[in-house]
C-alpha cells in the first residue's frame, strides 16, 4: 500500500505480514541499526523477525521507506497506548549507511501523521543511554535530577537530540534502567495542534 512519496525514488508504505521479503529486510535492519550501541537488543536474526511480527499486530502502526529496488532503508512501529491518546514509538531503525539522509524525518513525520489520524495526542519514546553517550550516565540522578536533564550533555553522538530537532522533549529519566549509570531517557511530543 503506497500512501506518499517523501524523496526521489523513495516511498512510504505500511508494512504488512505478507510481504515476506520486506519482513525479513526489516529484521536485518534492526540488527544492523542497533548493534554498534545495543547490540543485546535483537542478538540473532529470529530474535529481530519475533520483533517485526510483533510490530505487524493489527492495532499497531508499522510503517516502512523502500526505495524504487523494494530495498527497505528503515522502519517505525507503534503502540497503543492510554486508550489510544498516547503511542509509543518503537522502534525506528535505519539502515546504517543510509543514516543522515534524511529517512528518519520522514519516517517520524509520516508516524506522527498516522498517530493523528488514530486520534492520538501524543507521542513518547525511550532513548536507552547504555554506552555512556550522555552526560546522563554514570551520574546519581536521585539527585538534583531536573537540573541534570536541563544541563545535558551529548558525549557521543546519542539520538535524543534527533529527537529534540523533531520537536520531542525530555519528558522523564528512569535511572539505571539498563545497569548502574544506564539510564532510559524518555521522551515526548505533542501531537495535536
Amino acid at each position: 500500500m503506497e500512501d506518499s512519496k517523501p524523496g526521489e525514488n523513495m516511498k512510504i508504505i505500511t508494512l504488512t505480514k505478507e510481504d515476506e521479503s520486506l519482513v525479513q529486510q526489516a529484521a536485518q535492519i534492526l540488527m544492523d541499526a542497533f548493534r554498534e550501541h545495543w547490540p543485546e537488543a535483537w542478538p540473532t536474526i529470529k530474535d529481530a523477525q519475533q520483533e517485526i511480527l510483533e510490530m505487524l499486530d493489527a492495532e499497531r502502526i508499522c510503517r516502512a521507506v523502500i526505495d524504487d529496488q523494494r530495498k527497505l532503508l528503515g522502519i517505525i512501529g507503534g503502540i497503543p497506548q492510554y486508550d489510544g491518546h498516547v503511542w509509543e514509538l518503537h522502534p525506528l531503525a535505519i539502515q546504517p549507511e543510509m543514516q543522515g539522509r534524511g529517512i528518519g524525518k520522514m519516517l517520524a513525520e509520516d508516524f506522527e501523521e498516522q498517530v493523528r489520524q488514530q486520534g492520538g495526542l501524543t507521542i513518547t519514546l525511550g532513548s536507552d543511554d547504555e554506552d555512556h553517550m550522555t552526560s546522563l550516565s554514570d551520574v546519581n540522578l536521585f539527585e538534583n535530577l531536573w537540573d541534570q536533564v536541563k544541563n545535558i550533555r551529548n558525549l557521543k553522538h546519542h539520538p535524543y537530540e534527533f529527537y529534540q530537532k523533531m520537536g520531542y522533549v525530555i519528558t522523564g529519566v528512569v535511572p539505571n534502567a539498563n545497569g548502574i549509570g544506564k539510564p532510559d531517557i524518555i521522551m515526548s511530543k505533542r501531537v495535536i495542534n
